[in-house]
């Protein structure tokens, strides 16, 4: 079968595209034949080695995939086998087979297409945690997502919107803004042009934000964080700007404000029961037809690495998928 592989650690245009063997499920285990998979911010960076997790080389990169079931193991029903499924695979999912343990291949909802489906898991899955798990995010207060185009940033806005939240999207350009005003967000923040603070300030009657969303970290951090409320949550999703803030606590302290770590990946491990009814919270919104994931860009499985190259520049909104 077809493979994108990581054989060293370096920059997108290092990975190759490889025939290796096909899986076979061992007990317990269903194989996918793999339809899409989408990429994220950190498909960047573990190809570097710059990730939380180091995979062994090779590896194939993508940490989603959507397909249908063409094998099982022993132990599992036989019926499954053409079952049209979703999986967290961590990563792996560029390839045209992937291996996963039968629990953790989850039925697509109805009306779902792969690409779409293929994009559920990491950042919806982050997403919900984050404003859910973490924040305890209630309707009727202001949420504050920087990043707000991207792909984790434009879930944060569906789902602050659909949990009832005044929402105040915060993106880099007025075309970013309107994709994000389409998708829920009530109030729009252009921080290329306009300082964050002050203006998130203004918007909230000089109270401050109840809650901010960072995927970005660098500069907007600290002043997100100056724009937080008394009793403020401060989510720490990740550093898409490449710079890691430190963060003046005097501020923490002054404020009462909560500043919350997000690891997703982590937390589905520690807290199954908890991952299971966020994730059912998320399928029952895409049944109703609440939410689906915005797929920006489209790449064949042998321009993969195109495709992380342009989620590196920040050339995307919405997600990335691999059609395979």
């Amino acid at each position: 079968m077809r493979a994108i592989l990581c054989e060293r650690f370096g920059p997108p245009e290092d990975l190759v595209l490889a025939e290796i063997a096909t899986p076979e499920p061992g007990p317990g285990e269903v194989r996918i034949k793999v339809a899409a998979a989408a990429l994220n911010f950190f498909d960047t960076l573990i190809i570097q080695n710059k990730y939380q997790y180091t995979p062994d080389l090779p590896f194939s990169p993508a940490g989603e995939i959507a397909g249908v079931i063409d094998a099982v193991g022993e132990g599992v029903d036989a019926a499954r086998i053409g079952e049209r499924v979703l999986s967290y695979v961590r990563w792996g999912g560029a390839r045209e087979a992937v291996v996963v343990p039968a629990d953790e291949a989850l039925p697509m909802p109805q009306g779902l297409g792969f690409e779409a489906a293929a994009g559920l898991m990491i950042t919806y899955g982050t997403t919900i945690y984050a404003l859910r798990s973490r924040a305890n995010l209630r309707a009727g207060e202001s949420l504050a997502v920087l990043g707000a185009s991207g792909g984790v940033g434009l879930a944060a806005v569906e789902i602050g919107h659909l949990m009832g939240a005044d929402v105040i999207a915060c993106a880099s350009s007025d075309d970013k803004l309107a994709l994000c005003q389409s998708h829920g967000a009530g109030r729009l923040v252009t921080y290329s042009d306009q300082d964050l603070k002050t203006t998130l300030k203004g918007l909230t009657d000089g109270r401050g934000v109840n809650v901010v969303y960072d995927p970005v970290g660098g500069d907007l951090a600290e002043a997100a964080l100056r724009a937080t409320s008394w009793c403020g949550r401060f989510l720490v999703i990740g550093f898409a700007s490449g710079t890691i803030p430190k963060m003046p606590l005097n501020l923490v302290m002054l404020k009462s404000v909560d500043v919350l770590g997000v690891f997703w990946g982590e937390a589905i491990r520690r807290d199954p029961v908890g991952h299971a009814e966020n994730m059912a919270l998320i399928m029952g919104w895409v049944e109703e037809g609440k939410l689906s994931p915005h797929v920006d860009r489209r790449y064949p499985l042998e321009e993969t690495a195109k495709a992380i190259r342009a989620i590196a520049n920040r050339d995307v909104r919405g997600k990335v998928i691999i059609t395979i």
